[in-house]
């Protein structure tokens, strides 16, 4: 009964962060009754995607070819838009003092974004958005969350990415280009980047991106490690929080994420998905 219980919650702190997904993505609707909701029409359904996607494209964040996109999703797992995850992915750089504002993705961010698997542990850190986080059925049944570290180490075929990561020799577009050859799981060519001159005011947001590659790399306790090295800013204490919460071994999980949560402001789709490993957390203790 008491798992239950707990899995009653989680599955609430999902919806929540599914809806808060929704709601910044730009879908405005007025809902009657919860209950019963009311859909837009099919006509403000097209006109909305389609402004979206006019502003996207001027942004070089369209859809990707062969991305299966369409204007209201029923299924439980959506397409990302990558104008949003491009958003979320820059989040993590005004905590190191960096205006993220007018940066430009990457070429070939949005078919990574549509080729993008599905994952569980995901540090806040450039590039990587909560997003990324949409298996919930697999997340809230699983009895323990350790082995979600594994990650399939073979490379995305994205050779516009690795194309264009390799002309990026300035910041930020060298820690864009650390990030995207992560997310594409390119490590031996991310980790090649690593020796780079970093300018001081980058050298906080790079840190915390070395730590990350380690991360998905599937060496989790080197990335704590790294992370644990680093001065507490909030992706910082996030990812730690995030790591004991899967790695095991912490004591304060909860608290580390509820003070996280605090500094998150409710807008942002990160301070959800603490708010869904804070609820994790409160099964795995209990």
């Amino acid at each position: 009964m008491m798992a239950d219980h707990y899995l009653r919650l989680a599955r609430k702190s999902a919806a929540k962060w599914a809806f808060n997904r929704q709601r910044a993505r730009g879908e405005k609707g007025n809902i009657m009754n919860r209950e019963t909701p009311v859909q837009p029409t099919l006509e403000a359904l097209m006109a909305g995607y389609v402004r979206r996607q006019a502003e996207a494209e001027a942004l070089g964040l369209g859809h990707g070819e062969g991305a299966e996109v369409t204007p209201y999703e029923a299924g439980p797992v959506q397409p990302i838009d990558p104008k949003l995850a491009w958003d979320e992915g820059l989040a993590a750089l005004s905590y190191f003092g960096i205006a993220a504002k007018g940066f430009k993705a990457p070429t070939g961010w949005a078919q990574l974004v549509a080729m993008a698997e599905p994952q569980i542990a995901v540090p806040f850190c450039v590039g990587n958005y909560p997003q990324l986080v949409r298996d919930f059925h697999k997340l809230l049944q699983q009895a323990d969350w350790t082995p979600q570290r594994h990650v399939d180490s073979t490379p995305v075929n994205a050779p516009a990415v690795i194309e264009w990561a390799h002309k990026a020799t300035s910041f930020p577009q060298r820690i864009f280009a650390l990030a995207t050859l992560r997310l594409a799981k390119q490590y031996d060519r991310a980790r090649g980047l690593a020796s780079a001159a970093v300018p001081m005011e980058w050298q906080a947001a790079w840190d915390n991106e070395l730590a990350a590659l380690a991360w998905q790399e599937g060496r989790a306790d080197a990335a704590r490690t790294l992370w644990r090295k680093q001065p507490p800013t909030l992706p910082i204490r996030f990812n730690l929080a995030m790591a004991e919460l899967f790695i095991g071994g912490g004591t304060s999980v909860k608290e580390e994420l509820e003070a996280v949560m605090a500094d998150l402001p409710e807008s942002s789709a990160w301070h959800h998905l603490a708010r869904l490993y804070h609820t994790l957390g409160v099964m795995r203790i209990k």
